[in-house]
This record gives structure tokens, sequence and C-alpha cells, in this order.
């Protein structure tokens, strides 16, 4: 492509660079919507269809393609026009076009890698490469596209910036972009696939990977930063109140987790589709729009070029003309946000372990919980990390396979392939054990603070049972007491009756009879009660006969007279013994 076709939609540095943060938003980011994997691969025969919702499949009779001929496709008719199988109502339901951005502020970022393997974003008057597509000028986007490219350009690379529908059917026209690539992308649903294969030609590859990165808390965020917004490592745990209401203790995995340091740990995207040919390869990376408040494609373009600039890569892209490497270096975007995400989290984890071992307060419990949840989570999504390079180790280039590659250059790009999916397979597999041992801490810090509760109920049951010990030996007194004073108040009593059998007609009783009959009632009273008794008390020992229980008084003289003979006839074979 020519610098002056560009210049026409084209605007210097400084004035592209529209901010997806906006700094006066003090609200959370939103939720990204759950993920429905069926109506992700274009290996699916029925795109964005539900069985319980669409009961006319027998009605929809049309089974002819709405192509139109090669040379009068507009890209006005895209996605119907290309893939007669989506019909309009499974356009509505992906919300493919719905989902685009409203605004009027479409950016593409342009990247190139040259034949030699260097990496430019610049035009020829030193500018980047950005084109700023509106409604307005929507066909001169498209008469862009349309422009062939110089010939020592082996990838071009687009990164878009709030997606637009004009652009969307643009870039799926000019490219023959299966539509699952937008569908999956504009509703955060994980997918890797390779479609269009034709050997020694070339092949579309399409990768959509969410991942987790950190940011600054918007809520808490102060007004006027103290240090730049990119440090997060060093951040020293604060106190942050946060909300325990019911209604907000629904654990969603989908949203942002907000932790004590300020920061918190949302769902990023990347997406990318290539199509890799011969001659020359193209990228295009979606982003989420700005009201998803992630970063924008501007961020992730200058990264890839910085990575163009690192001498480990720059061999990588000398010694290989498989562009397939570029896309593996975009992977590595995802890696350092998820290592950022787990070192914010690690000083999230040591101040809540801190705390519970400080106290027990139940709101700590719940944080554990959720964090956990969401870490279980984040397992599924580095298994999805993992996955994706495996799919592209497993996914070799066709075009490598033409008569343009000798079979030195298909050995070494194929070595070196395997060599670099390795090592980010190795980084993914240190990621997911450090989850795991920070997911074992929370674990370890729940038994700590279940431990805890238990510790303090055991020392209020103690504390309970001591105080009911008190109180049964002051009601053991008690019951002594009654069992000393019942016989003889009830012979009392029984003796100040007015009645002739037992006063006699001149009231004879004297107080000798008296104390006989309350002494004999209460020996009488004592000898039932203990025999009653459970046994195992001093009086009356373990499996007690009846016998025993009713001659109890006599069997304990006995037991304590052979006691006590016990003792003194051991005392005297040691004074013998002695002497």
């Amino acid at each position: 492509m020519s610098t002056s076709n560009r210049l026409s939609v084209t605007f210097p540095s400084g004035v592209h660079s529209a901010p997806h943060v906006n700094m006066n938003d003090r609200t959370m980011p939103p939720s990204t919507p759950t993920p429905i994997y069926r109506h992700a691969a274009p290996s699916g025969p029925w795109p964005w269809m539900d069985f319980d919702t669409d009961t006319d499949f027998a009605l929809n009779t049309d089974t002819t393609s709405a192509s139109p001929p090669a040379g009068a496709q507009s890209w006005r008719g895209y996605p119907q026009d290309l893939f007669g199988n989506w019909k309009p109502d499974q356009v509505k339901r992906s919300k493919m076009l719905s989902n685009s951005s409203q605004l009027d502020n479409c950016l593409v970022h342009w990247l190139d890698v040259l034949k030699d393997g260097t990496f430019t974003i610049l035009d020829a008057e030193g500018r980047d490469q950005t084109t700023r597509a509106t409604r307005d000028r929507a066909d001169e986007f498209w008469e862009l596209l349309q422009t062939p490219r110089p010939a020592n350009i082996r990838v071009r690379a687009l990164f878009v910036d709030n997606l637009s529908l004009s652009v969307l059917q643009m870039l799926g026209t000019k490219y023959n972009i299966e539509p699952f690539f937008f569908s999956s992308s504009l509703n955060w649903i994980p997918s890797h696939y390779q479609e269009e294969v034709r050997p020694g030609k070339g092949d579309h590859i399409t990768i959509t990977l969410p991942f987790i990165r950190a940011m600054k808390n918007p809520v808490t965020r102060p007004t006027t930063p103290a240090e730049p917004s990119g440090s997060l490592r060093f951040t020293t745990p604060i106190h942050i109140p946060i909300d325990h209401d019911d209604q907000k203790q629904i654990i969603d995995t989908q949203a942002p987790l907000s932790l004590r340091c300020g920061n918190i740990l949302l769902q990023d995207l990347i997406a990318i589709h290539m199509i890799r040919e011969v001659d020359s390869s193209t990228i295009i990376s979606y982003h989420p729009t700005s009201s998803w408040r992630r970063p924008s494609a501007k961020r992730l373009h200058s990264l890839v070029n910085r990575a163009g600039q690192s001498v480990y890569w720059q061999k990588i892209f000398t010694q290989s003309r498989d562009p397939t490497f570029l896309f593996l270096a975009v992977m590595w975007y995802a890696l350092y946000a998820w290592d950022q995400s787990f070192e914010v989290l690690y000083v999230h984890i040591n101040w809540l372990e801190s705390r519970v071992l400080l106290t027990n307060d139940i709101k700590l419990t719940r944080e554990l919980h959720i964090i956990q949840a969401h870490l279980l989570h984040y397992q599924s999504l580095l298994q999805d990390f993992q996955k994706s390079v495996n799919f592209l180790q497993g996914t070799p280039n066709p075009a490598m396979d033409s008569e343009s590659y000798s079979l030195e250059e298909r050995k070494v790009s194929t070595e070196l392939m395997a060599k670099e999916c390795a090592n980010l397979l190795s980084e993914i597999g240190r990621l997911e054990s450090r989850r795991f041992m920070q997911s074992s801490r929370l674990e370890n810090a729940m038994n700590l603070a279940f431990a805890t509760v238990n510790i303090q109920d055991s020392k209020h049951m103690q504390k309970l049972a001591e105080a009911t010990t008190r109180d049964s030996a002051a009601m053991k007194q008690i019951s002594y007491l009654t069992m000393v004073f019942l016989p003889a108040s009830f012979t009392a009593t029984l003796f100040g009756m007015n009645v002739n059998e037992i006063t006699g007609s001149k009231g004879q009783e004297s107080l000798v009879h008296y104390v006989a009959t309350t002494l004999s009632l209460t020996c009488f009273t004592t000898w039932l009660v203990i025999a009653c008794q459970a046994p195992g008390s001093a009086l009356l020992p373990m499996n007690s006969t009846l016998v025993e229980r009713a001659g109890w008084p006599m069997f304990y003289l006995i037991r304590k007279f052979k006691e006590n003979w016990g003792k003194g006839s051991l005392r005297d074979i040691e004074m013998t013994e002695r002497e």
C-alpha cells in the first residue's frame, strides 16, 4: 500500500489515542457475559440456534446460498452474502452487529512486519499508521483495504479499536472471515479453530482468549495519584470498606474482583484472526469497545511493536518467515497480565492471612470464599490458555509447504515453533502452580478461621461446663440437706396430726419416740437413695449386683476393712524388710 493512498484517511500521532478508561468514571467496570461455548466454533452445524426456542426448523426450506457473484460482492451484505447459513435471526441473536460500537470513533492501528523481520508502525512521514473509519468516510476505508500491498511486507497486523458495524462488515468481506470470529469476540466466548485450509497456500486460524489483568480500583482510586498508575506490584494493603449486603454477596466470577489493596482483577480479551498466506499474511486483532473500559488496541499495538525490537524475537523473525510467530508473540501479552494479577493477589492474600490470625471476623471468611471461587474460575481460563498454545503448535502453516520455502526453512521453523510454544506452555504451567499455591493458602486460611472459631467455642463450652459443675455441686448439697431434713419434717408433720391412732387419746407421744422415728426414716431414706444410684460411685462400685445394692453398707465396710488391712500388712512387711 502506498503512503499517498493511506494519507487520505490517516491523521497525525497524538490525535488518534482515544482512551478507553475515563479517569472521572468512579464506577466499577461491567461484568463480562457468561460464555456460550456451543456457539463458538464453525464446526457446529446450527450457528446461534437454541432448540428450546426455535420451533420452526421445518418451515425454513430455503437452502440456496445468498452469495452474489464474486465481482458484485458488497461489504454491506456481510455476513449473509458470504455465509448463507447465517440467517438474519441468527445474526440478531449473536449480537454480532448490535454489539458493535455505536460511537463514530473506530480506529485501526496498522503494524507491518517486513520481509527482513523488522517491524514498522510509521509511514514515510514518521506518523503512526492509524486510520479513523467514520460513517461518512466508510467507502474510503473500503478502498484502502482493496489497495495492493507493497511486496516487502510479510505480515500486516490491524489492531481495531471501537469496532464499528461498517468496519466489521468490511473486514469480514475483504478477508472472508467466518462470522464466528466476531460473534465469539463480541460475546467473550473462548474459542480456537482452523478453517479455509488450502495445502501449500494458507489457511485461517482464530483464537479468542479471555484472561485476567489487574488495574486500579476506579471506586477507591485517588483523584490525584501519588505514583505512576502502572505500578501495581508493591501496593500496600489498606483498609477499604466492602459492602457485605446479602443481595451483593452473590459470587459472580465474571465480575471484577475487588481487592483490599486498592486494585481489581477483571477479565480482558485477546481475539485474533489470522489469514496465513504464502506472500503476505494478515492479522486482525479485535479489542473490546470503550464501554467495557479495557485497555485500548493502541496499547497492544505498541507492545507488539516493542516485541519486534527485542533482540530475542528479532532473531526468530530473521530465522523463520512463518507469520505464526507474530501470533505467538501476541499471546505473551496475556501471560504478562496473568503474572501481574497473581502478584497483586498474593499481596491481598498475605493481608487476609494476617487478619485471620488476629480475628475471627465472619466477613473475612466470606472474602476468602469469594476469592477461592474466582481462583477456581481462573483455573478454567488458564486451561483455555494452554489449549490455545497447543492449538498453535499443532496447527502448522500450510503455506510453509509451498515451493517458496526450502526444506531447511521448514525444519528450522518447526523446531523454533516447538521451542517457543514449549517456553510459553512452561510459563503457563508456572502460573497454574502459582494459582494452586494461592488456592491452597486460601483453603489453609479458611481452615485456620474455622479452627479459631472452634477453639473459642470450646473455651466457651468449657466455661459453661465449669459453671454447670458448680451449679450441680450446689444442687447436690441442697439434695443432701433435703434428704436429711425430709424425714424429720415428715415425722414432725405426722406427729402433729390430731389422730388418735398416732398420738393417742391423750397425746402421750414423747420426744424420744420422735427422735427414734426420725433416725429410722433417715437411715432408710439414705439406704434407699444410695441403693438406687447408678453404679460407679464411691459407695456403689461398677457392675454391682442386686444383692450388693441391697446390702451396700455391709459390702462397703468389708471393702474398707480389706483396704486398711492391706495397707497395714504392707507397712508391716516394709518395716520388717528395713529391720
